[in-house]
């Protein structure tokens, strides 16, 4: 056992995030026991090449085979970069890069050998957080609502509060702070809400070469289809009781949906999409929150984000407002999930991924000469 799997009380844990938005790697300290927040360190950004990018998108929906090879590969390459460098680290959170998620048929794909990056780094190295969500018959996601718990005590939240995700998919958190611990019954409910930036972005990727929509330029010109929305909001997944969760491509026939739409209207429908599914999935909240944080790649839309405002009945606020820092909170997440994985606390709960009893997931790897 790893002298960071051992030790007891704070450990100083980095967390790593590559998401399906397939911008990078996100890299963070968290300062922590697994239950509370004590503090945040420096964060690190490491951005895919554009080559890099193309590996990734060819492996996308792939659960083996040379394309998944090649991904892993440009994974773990890249998380060395990004992970290297930062001192007084006992452990590292490694998500690994999402490749294919179906956890009621194959399971979950997330490629990446933390053992690889353990020998790299030198480090312990937490990973494989979903699998054994998966195998205990939950959705494997999402898996940072434990984390948005600790968040909303950090900031010393009285009510009611939802974390809302804007990355390749949507995801968000209701969180009750009133109770003591995350695995409360009520105190969390999650899922993914809908498909956020990844149609979008593949969207000008394919027509424009562009890689994002950068502060929501082109949607801005355009106008929404509204029959197209409303085909899109007819879709089954939206009218199933969370938890529940989805792959990047689950909802690729949105493009098809915006075929014969020139690229602004296209995009200002795409947009409105992200922002009509969060609006259904609120319907779910319990109680109505106090806010909306938003946090992700999403927050930087103003369109997105003026869509959000005008459909949501609660105030909606980018996470920096609260003192939280909405481009590493993933990253955190993993950090903060590491640490409960050394601690033997669960990771996941019936209200959080829809798994039969609280789990906790995630695989130690440890340098051969610890």
């Amino acid at each position: 056992m790893s002298k960071a799997v051992a030790k007891s009380g704070v450990l100083r844990a980095l967390g790593a995030m590559s998401g399906t938005s397939l911008d990078g790697v996100d890299v963070a300290v968290v300062e922590t026991d697994g239950q509370q927040i004590m503090g945040f360190g420096p964060s690190g950004y490491h951005p895919f090449t554009s080559e890099e990018r193309g590996v990734l998108r060819a492996a996308l929906g792939h659960w083996h085979g040379a394309e998944v090879v090649a991904a892993a590969e440009v994974v773990e390459a890249a998380h060395v970069v990004a992970l290297a460098g930062f001192e007084d680290v006992d452990l590292v959170g490694f998500h690994g890069q999402t490749l294919a998620h179906a956890p009621h048929q194959q399971g979950t794909l997330q490629v990446g050998d933390g053992a690889h990056l353990a020998e790299a780094l030198d480090l312990p190295v937490v990973w494989d957080f979903r699998s054994d969500d998966v195998a205990m018959g939950g959705e494997g996601a999402p898996l940072a609502p434990f984390f948005h718990f600790a968040c909303a005590k950090y900031i010393k939240a009285s009510g009611p509060i939802c974390f809302l995700n804007l990355g390749g998919v949507g995801n968000i958190t209701y969180v009750d702070p009133r109770y003591s611990s995350p695995e409360d019954p009520g105190a969390l409910l999650a899922f993914d809400t809908g498909p956020a930036n990844a149609p979008i972005n593949d969207l000008l990727q394919t027509r424009l070469g562009m890689e994002f929509d950068k502060d929501g330029q082109v949607a801005r010109s355009g106008e929404v289809e509204t029959g197209a929305l409303e085909l899109f909001l007819a879709e089954p997944y939206f009218s199933r009781m969370p938890p529940k969760s989805l792959d990047r491509n689950d909802f690729s026939e949105m493009i098809d949906l915006v075929a014969e739409l020139n690229d602004a209207d296209a995009t200002a429908t795409l947009t409105a999409m992200c922002a009509a599914s969060v609006a259904q999935g609120m319907e779910h909240c319990p109680e109505p929150p106090s806010a909306v944080l938003v946090t992700g790649g999403g927050r930087h839309n103003p369109v997105l984000m003026q869509m959000l405002e005008v459909s949501l009945d609660c105030p909606v606020k980018v996470i920096e407002e609260v003192g939280l820092d909405g481009d590493m909170l993933e990253a955190q997440a993993f950090a903060f999930l590491a640490v409960r994985v050394a601690c033997g606390l669960p990771t996941s709960c019936p209200g959080t991924t829809g798994v039969s009893a609280c789990v906790g997931g995630g695989v130690v790897s440890v340098p051969e000469h610890c």
